[in-house]
């Protein structure tokens, strides 16, 4: 069976770029987006990782997840908007209450900060085989515990929701109500999380003995299943990355 994952089945270039490539882009962009000082800056940001994911055919992936964090966004602008208020300029008054501009313009600074850090993971996550990354850092000299440690965390989150998927599947077969409003979902949370625990460590410890089995703790050099090669372009590529970041931290420090 195939190991949950986020990534997306693709044959388009970004699909194809080297896993290190869509790495240094993800993670110039993502430090970048926090060293940029104004929302506009931040905006490009987003607008390029946008043309990227859309590139690759994985937009509307990342899109739910944008909207996902609508409710986090509103809360920005409330308690920026209400308590941020820098000059003193009212923007707009709701219920009687100020909502001041440089509360608000931080609270977009915010906003944007947030979503360019998903577009720019979503370039890595959504268009690179986990197993992929773990080889091209082996090949790059990583420890393989840090490549396990990595691999771990990509795909943290879809494993959790198999998980979760499975747990609730078998609490529906034994006749559990698990749908319907409010109440009965945060009823049918409780029952779900011991088998939820139990299931979490036996496959932390299956995982344990695979790797053993497979001589996770050997020493010496080592080699890869499936080699990856950098993709033509790849230098110019991370080299725009870091350009972009080096870019943003000159413009933070200037101001």
């Amino acid at each position: 069976m195939r190991p949950p994952s986020l990534y997306v089945p693709g044959s388009t270039p970004v699909h194809r770029a080297d896993p290190v490539t869509k790495g240094v882009w993800a993670a110039s962009l993502t430090l970048a987006g926090f060293l940029v000082p104004d929302w506009r800056g931040l905006a490009l940001l987003f607008l390029l990782n946008a043309a990227v994911l859309a590139r690759a055919g994985v937009l509307r992936r990342v899109a739910g997840l944008v909207l996902a964090s609508a409710l986090l966004v509103v809360t920005f602008f409330v308690a920026q908007g209400l308590t941020h208020a820098g000059s003193g300029e009212v923007a707009f008054r709701a219920a009687g209450l100020p909502f001041y501009r440089e509360g608000l313009v931080f609270a977009l600074t915010l906003a944007f900060r947030l979503w360019n850090t998903i577009l720019a993971m979503g370039v890595l996550v959504l268009t690179t085989r986990p197993q992929d990354l773990v080889a091209a850092l082996l090949m790059r000299g990583f420890p393989p515990r840090a490549g396990y440690a990595v691999a771990s965390v990509v795909q943290l989150l879809p494993t959790v929701w198999a998980a979760v998927a499975a747990v609730l599947d078998a609490q529906r077969s034994r006749g559990v109500e698990t749908d319907g409003g409010l109440g009965r979902r945060l009823r049918a949370l409780l029952p779900m999380l011991g088998p939820l625990v139990m299931a979490s460590l036996t496959a932390a410890q299956e995982r344990a003995v695979a790797l053993e089995v497979r001589g996770f703790s050997r020493k010496g050099p080592r080699t890869v299943f499936r080699p990856v090669a950098d993709m033509p372009g790849a230098l110019a590529v991370r080299s725009l990355g870091l350009a972009l970041f080096a870019a943003s931290a000159a413009w933070r420090a200037v101001l």
